[in-house]
């Protein structure tokens, strides 16, 4: 539906003012959507009015039902599931969207909308464009294509990382090589494809040194209920998890019928904690190794270690289960008691002056875990998000390992809560051609020298080298072009170098910061204007699945994922192949056939679409590792022994044989090392304090970001200890920059005894806004972070920087 500046003015919208000129000029002079308070009105009694199932699909855990009510072609409000019971004791429960699900509509019709295909007039980030037609956009696309793949080959075109449709089954944008767009560009020769992600990177490849299986899976929260102590080291579900289509409810409905008593390890007193009389032990960012270590040093001096445990299940702990490769005295034990390489016993005192905690506190912390079973360890993945985060990721692991509780109701395995779901045939994307890829975080070094990036190096899997630099960008769905990748500076400068990266093409809702670096422009509809299935929704002990079905027309000239690719399909010849003769809709009822077929459970299509979800109780709660720990001989691990692997040969093999930067480990153990930013770099006396991110209530990392309400109800702050502000002159509610040598952010001081002295604390994906002197208005906090990778992963260190703060005159 084509909508005209009269109809829009009619219909309760307003203009944008001439301060919005470059988003006026993107949508080419056409009043762009705001509601009225009219337009708000539950009008439940209009006979004329539908009421439409649809989803909120975006990466934060969660998949939530909404209910569109729509009259004559608008949303006019949103509601969530109405259906099931009221109460967690029922098996069908009631999976209710948070505030940002609710408010889809504001993202629907929203000034930032893409409302036609554009092409780029100004510099890229600039965010100067023309309007042009789709046959326009198709046309320049597909001669990019042709000619960067004479000249480079595949290996020059990059899918980068976007997670904004990830619960989509036909929009679905991540993983990228299960996307659209990697079908269509496997049917044209393949591209460069990539490993990792920004969310979990390091945990992934850390833990599957420890259990195998290129993933580390911990007990659902539900089964929270047989606990009888919960330690966390920095999960905060309450922000990251707070939907009812997510984990929030089922953790704090478990915690409070066990009684547990909770321990919330982080530098930040986070939402989580926050209202229980738990215990918060605040540590130094990129210390958890210390702490751990010492706390191992008094459970084993105390016997409160499970022997028999390590002795049947694991590799490594001491000197008579370590492979015969190990050098003498490299046990896990032996580190600990300082008979190992550095002679250094790993005792509170120790590692007090490292980690900020008296010894005393980490003596009590070690009585408390090593003498209470089962107790539940778990760890956020915003640990992990650090210069050493593989390491670190690993030693929270060593704690449920030590005390033996992994594979029992109510223990852990030091991993993040895992949960049920139900299988679904996915869209098939084809094998890719090209079997080179690069870690997700390395994308811009492979566009400014990737040619000079190794397998040893860099990461490289699937030869020894790079052979030519990325040269062609697909960015479906996602900021990590320039919001949410690190070092936006770093980023910026690399990107508007048009001789390196020659074409980028974004596809998206919403001109968002990385949208501003794109060559053309394409508007993607949004789950609201077309079908399809949004897979993976967790609630614990229930998983489901919604049918989001089209609830409006296309605005403006928007189109969807499928029939962009499709149309590019035609102009390069793979129509047919593409599309297999199928439309969207008949794509979801091919897939959700074949899923019926194995599983006979599953309504009809028509009865699922009426319905809009379906959900499935599990009466088991999700114990991980359970069938290993009952049988480990016939249900092994995928580690190489088949075992829990405390000491690793993968890692003590690589640890040789790669090249690192200097200052970076790579160990067989999970060992506390100094890292670069960190609590004992020199840098600190420039730059003496340290900042992490975390996520916000009002944004699904930068999804929703530009939502006024979400932004005025939940406002970015720096989260600063009354110590450290008041030796800087800082009040709270004042004005302050925070700089380091990467950047600089302006943004209000929120002056707070929740976090601990030392650190600063900023949410993550807030929109970028420079201002004319590259100083960043928008509390966006990469302008800060560094580009330098993890060694092992090659992930993002984004919570491992050094900053300064200062008032600014008023």
């Amino acid at each position: 539906m084509k909508m005209t500046t009269n109809s829009l003015t009619r219909r309760g919208f307003i203009k944008l003012s001439s301060a919005a000129g470059s988003l006026a000029a993107l949508a080419g002079g056409v009043s762009l959507p705001f509601f009225s308070r009219a337009a708000e009105k539950n009008d439940t009694t209009a006979a004329d009015k539908q009421v439409v199932w649809s989803a909120c699909t975006v990466n934060c855990g969660s998949r939530c039902p909404l209910r569109m009510h729509v009259k004559d072609g608008e949303i006019i409000f949103v509601e969530t599931d109405n259906t099931g019971e009221d109460d967690y004791d029922k098996q069908d429960v009631q999976v209710r969207a948070c505030l940002r699900g609710r408010s889809l509509r504001r993202r629907i019709y929203n000034p930032d909308r893409l409302k036609y295909p554009l092409k780029r007039i100004g510099a890229r980030g600039e965010g100067k464009f023309k309007r042009i037609s789709w046959d326009e956009a198709y046309d320049e696309i597909v001669a990019s294509l042709a000619r960067i793949r004479k000249d480079y080959g595949n290996e020059a075109i990059y899918l980068n990382y976007g997670t904004g449709t990830l619960g989509g089954t036909v929009t679905k944008s991540w993983p990228q090589g299960r996307s659209l767009i990697a079908r269509l560009m496997n049917l044209n020769g393949g591209y460069l494809n990539h490993y990792g992600d920004y969310s979990t990177g390091q945990i992934t490849q850390g833990l599957d040194y420890t259990y195998g299986g290129g993933w580390g899976y911990g007990n659902s929260f539900s089964d929270l209920v047989n606990a009888k102590l919960v330690v966390q080291f920095g999960n905060n579900p309450a922000e990251t998890r707070m939907s009812g289509g997510g984990l929030v409810h089922h953790y704090v409905e478990s915690v409070n019928r066990s009684d547990a008593k909770v321990i919330m390890i982080d530098p930040r007193h986070n939402d989580t904690v926050a209202g229980r009389n738990d215990q918060w032990v605040p540590l130094r960012p990129g210390t958890d190794t210390a702490l751990i270590s010492a706390i191992a040093y008094e459970m084993i001096c105390n016997d409160w270690v499970d022997q028999p445990f390590l002795d049947k299940y694991c590799v490594g702990y001491d000197a008579k289960s370590l492979p015969a490769s190990a050098p003498k005295n490299s046990d896990y034990k032996s580190y600990i008691l300082g008979k190992g390489e550095d002679n250094t016993a790993k005792t509170p005192l120790w590692a007090e002056p490292i980690c900020g905690i008296p010894a005393d506190v980490i003596k009590d912390l070690a009585k408390q875990i090593g003498t209470t079973k089962p107790c539940a360890i778990l760890q956020g993945w915003g640990l992990q998000r650090t210069a050493n985060g593989e390491i670190a990721s690993r030693a929270v692991a060593m704690l449920a390992i030590l005390t033996g509780n992994v594979g029992i109701n109510g223990g852990g395995t030091g991993a993040r809560e895992s949960d049920s779901s139900i299988p679904f045939v996915r869209f098939p994307a084809l094998t890719n051609p090209v079997e080179t890829a690069i870690s997700h975080f390395m994308w811009t070094d492979a566009i400014a020298r990737g040619t000079q990036m190794t397998a040893t190096k860099d990461g490289v899997r699937g030869k020894d080298k790079l052979d030519v630099p990325i040269k062609f960008i697909w960015n479906y769905a996602g900021n990590c072009l320039i919001n949410q990748h690190s070092d936006i500076n770093r980023t910026d400068a690399i990107l508007k170098n048009e001789k390196d990266c020659e074409m980028i093409v974004v596809i998206d809702n919403h001109m968002t910061s990385s949208a501003k670096y794109a060559d053309i422009v394409l508007p993607d509809l949004t789950i609201a204007e077309q079908s399809d299935f949004a897979m993976d929704g967790k609630a614990a002990n229930m998983p489901y699945f919604i049918f989001a079905d089209k609830a409006i027309e296309p605005q403006f000239e928007s189109r969807g994922i499928y029939q962009i690719c499709s149309d590019l399909a035609k102009r390069l010849g793979v129509e047919q192949e593409f599309t297999e003769g199928r439309t969207q809709e008949g794509w979801l009822r091919h897939l959700y056939q074949l899923t019926r077929a194995n599983d006979p459970m599953l309504p009809d299509f028509e009865t699922m679409r009426q319905q809009g979800i379906y959900k499935r109780p599990v009466k088991e709660h999700f114990v991980a590792y359970k069938d290993f720990r009952k049988d480990p001989i016939n249900n092994p691990l995928g580690t190489p022994s088949g075992k829990i692997e405390i000491y690793s040969e993968r890692l003590a093999n690589i640890a040789q044989s790669w090249e690192l930067t200097e200052g970076d480990v790579i160990h067989p153990l999970p060992v506390h090392v100094s890292h670069a930013e960190g609590y004992d770099d020199p840098l600190r006396k420039e730059y003496p304090l340290q900042l992490v991110g975390f996520h916000f209530k009002s944004r699904t990392h930068s999804t929703y970001g530009s939502v006024d309400v979400l932004k005025g109800a939940a406002r970015d702050t720096l989260w600063m200890n009354p110590l450290d502000a008041h030796s800087r002159g800082v009040e709270n509610g004042d004005r302050i920059r925070i700089f380091n040598g990467r950047g600089e952010i302006h943004i209000e001081a929120k002056v707070t005894p929740r976090i601990m002295p030392g650190t600063v604390a900023l949410s993550q994906g807030a929109w970028y806004a420079p201002d004319g002197s590259k100083v960043d208005q928008g509390a966006c906090i990469n302008t800060l972070t560094s580009q330098r990778p993890s060694p092992l992963a090659k992930s993002n260190p984004q919570h491992t920087n050094l900053v300064e703060v200062q008032a600014l005159q008023a």
